[in-house]
């Protein structure tokens, strides 16, 4: 569902510049795909930032 939102959206904005509006659907769907990766990744981060912090106050 998410990969079709960006699509569309990545289509309308490619659609105003007067493009058949493909590589904007494209685009769109590789963003939605990024958009996933980086937060899987800082949450992955937090979730370290966390335990890390949680030992250096157990040592202390």
């Amino acid at each position: 569902m998410k990969n079709l939102i960006g699509t569309a959206i990545g289509a309308a904005i490619d659609r105003k510049d007067g493009d058949s509006g493909v590589k904007g659907a494209v685009l769109g769907y590789m963003a939605s795909g990024a958009v996933k990766t980086v937060g899987k990744l800082g949450v992955l981060a937090a979730i370290g930032y966390g335990v890390v912090n949680l030992v250096r106050r157990r040592r202390a």
